[in-house]
This record gives C-alpha cells, structure tokens and sequence, in this order.
C-alpha cells in the first residue's frame, strides 16, 4: 500500500482520483537540497516521496522548476511580476496551465496559456504567518479535476478524449491547439496535437502580452471588504 505523506496529499490521491502515480521521476537530494528554504518543506517532501510525476493519467504534473524557468520568464518578463518575487512552476496541467509559487507571496499566480491570462492571488501574509506547508496540503487537496481539463468549443470537458485519441502524455509533452487559440485556432479535439511541452509553453508566450487578471483577495482587502 501507498505510503501516504500527509492527508492533503491523501485526498488528492485517493478520494479525487488522481492517483496512480504515471511516469514518476526520483527527485535527487542534491535538488531537495537547492530548494530548501525556497518552496516549502512539505512540497519537498511531496518530491521525496513521489518525485516528479504524473497524476490523474497525465491530468496534472508536478514539476521540476528547473525545466520551467524558460517558460516562466517567457510569461512574466514586462509584467509587474518579474523580479518582483522568484516564483518557480511547481505544477502544470496536460494543456499548459501552470501553478506557480512565489518564496514570497505563496501559491501565487496561475497561467493559463492557452488564453494568454495571468490570475494572481498574492498569499505574502500567510507565508509570513508560516502557513506555507498547509497551504500546500490545502492546494493538494482542494484540486478538482474539472478545473484542470480544457473544454472545447461547446463547452465540453476535451482530457479523456485527447488521452483516447492522442495516448497518454510523456513527462515532457502537453496537449496542445494547433493552430493556437491565440491566433484563432478552435478549441477542437481535432485540432490538438501531442507537443513538446517546454517549447510549445514558450512559443505561446510570444503570441503577444498577457492579460493580468484582477486579484479579487487583494481588491476586497484595499476596499476594506475583507480582513
């Protein structure tokens, strides 16, 4: 039986139906080593246990930051995030969407590739307070599988189809539009295609700027709605 770290990480695997464990790649203590101090301890436990892998059948991958760095400074190079935090990619789904963590400000910012939007959440205070490896658990276990998929143009969940249609992913591939939805491409089962996933991420950002989306948590605190 699975050895469990925590139960965040249980919930994720069991009662979402995330796992088994797909194409899992041993985290090397040297690495471990590199990132203590900047991505929190449980997340570093998380990498010990399981290593770098995929879930759900290749849904949702947990990450080598190192592999995206080139990708994240593709996205956020111009915007008020860049070098404002040193964010890392600590998770990606099988179209591109990318979980982001700041040392500073927390799980932070989300891309969404596909549509070319950056959705901040700055969680500096909590980070401050020592909540970072519970608010790690609560990530784990608070993902849907719903809210990684890609839905078509009529508004139809595409994963299962793409994995029925295209096989199941590598560690370094995605599902990707071709053409791209950012010059115009529909949102097609027919029009995605198995791709490298680092150089289609960074082909993507070139399409033009990204649109930063309003931190809603931020705006209700500066209007003094939220405490």
């Amino acid at each position: 039986m699975m050895h469990m770290v925590d139960e965040g990480f249980e919930s994720f695997y069991n009662d979402e139906g995330f796992g088994p464990i797909v194409d899992t790649r041993p985290v090397p203590s040297h690495k471990l080593d590199h990132y203590r101090g900047k991505l929190p301890d449980r997340l570093l436990q998380y990498w010990r246990a399981y290593g770098f892998a995929g879930y759900g059948n290749g849904l949702f991958w947990m990450t080598d930051p190192d592999d995206y760095s080139e990708v994240l400074n593709a996205w956020l190079y111009g915007t008020n995030f860049h070098r404002k935090d040193k964010y890392y990619v600590i998770g990606r789904t099988a179209f591109g969407k990318l979980v982001v963590w700041g040392t500073k400000s927390g799980p932070s910012l989300t891309i969404a590739t596909n549509m070319a939007m950056i959705f901040p959440s700055d969680k500096s205070d909590r980070i401050k307070d020592g909540y970072a490896d519970s608010m790690i658990s609560n990530w784990l276990a608070a993902t849907r599988r719903s809210s990684l998929d890609e839905d078509d143009d009529d508004d139809c969940p595409l994963f299962e189809r793409a994995l029925k249609a295209l096989g199941p992913l590598a560690e370094d591939e995605m599902y990707g539009f071709v053409p791209a939805l950012g010059v115009g491409g529909p949102a097609r089962l027919d029009h995605l295609k198995r791709v490298k996933a680092v150089e289609h991420l960074i082909f993507l950002a070139q399409l033009g700027d990204p649109k930063i989306m309003l931190d809603i948590v931020k705006e209700a605190k500066d209007r003094g709605l939220w405490k």
